[in-house]
């Protein structure tokens, strides 16, 4: 885990498909304040290009990293304005 950032938020999408995970992110990061960060678990390896593609396309959040593990995808995602 990296010291960049503190983890204000965790969603737990693992057993969903897409789009579930993003649409999911989306609605918990709208209840975040500017500069908290959500991190999203997901088992969907789609995840991956699907949560960087909204995040690199949505303006307002970052993608500030992800991490794939044997099982789970992890995203961290930074609401920026």
């Amino acid at each position: 885990m990296s010291a960049e950032f503190d983890i204000t938020e965790t969603l737990d999408v693992k057993g969903a498909s897409c789009p579930m995970p993003v649409v999911k992110a989306k609605s918990a990061i709208d209840e975040l304040s500017e500069g908290e960060v959500l991190e999203v678990l997901a088992t969907d390896s789609g995840s991956m290009s699907d949560i960087d593609g909204w995040a690199s396309g949505t303006e307002g959040i970052e993608l500030v990293n992800q991490e794939e593990g044997d099982d789970v995808f992890k995203h961290y995602v930074r609401k920026t304005e």
